[in-house]
């Protein structure tokens, strides 16, 4: 006998109406998903646990905003963007406020060249992310950021309260200092 996948519409509704067998079944099915995102911005496990919680809260509570009317496969998607998205957002106002950030020198933009890396199939997850926790923090959360996460360089000034010229300097040198480490290993 095959196990039926849970309704995640159905979840969501029950989410909206409060329902706690909804919440503890959503809590579990992204569990993972949102603890992995909030490890990419942060370290400790105690902070990684206390956003985790925090997203979860600000999910139960903001989950009657989220609407899609397309149908089930692409609203696991949607869905799942839009929690990850809260969780970047919650994790890095957490690294915002413990000061771990220090700016860059003001470059001129023409002096910023744009790097590109072609992935390897030979590089795992595992691979890759031990290769981002060897970069400085800021770097490792602007990398996330730009090229997990999508946000823009304007968006990550806006919410790290540095300019635009600064979040370039910084994946520039997240880029650099990856490819050095993956031809060194």
């Amino acid at each position: 006998m095959q196990k039926k996948e849970p309704d995640l519409r159905r979840i969501i509704e029950g989410c909206v109406n409060k329902e706690f067998s909804c919440e503890q079944l959503l809590y579990k099915t992204f569990y993972g998903y949102v603890s992995g995102v909030a490890f990419r911005y942060l370290k400790e496990r105690e902070m990684v646990r206390e956003v985790v919680n925090d997203v979860f809260v600000k999910i139960f509570n903001k989950i009657s905003t989220f609407h899609f009317d397309g149908e089930e496969p692409g609203l696991s998607k949607v869905f799942k963007g839009w929690i990850g998205k809260i969780t970047a957002n919650l994790a890095i106002d957490r690294f915002r406020a413990q000061k771990q950030i220090l700016y860059a020198e003001e470059v001129p933009e023409e002096s910023i060249l744009e790097m590109s890396v072609q992935p390897s199939d030979r590089l795992s997850y595992n691979d890759i992310m031990n290769l981002l926790n060897h970069l400085p923090p800021i770097q490792q959360v602007i990398f996330n950021m730009h090229a997990i996460e999508g946000f823009s360089h304007e968006e990550i000034a806006k919410e790290l309260n540095m300019l635009p010229n600064t979040s370039r300097v910084y994946l520039k040198r997240a880029r650099e200092k990856l490819i050095t480490l993956y031809q060194a290993g």
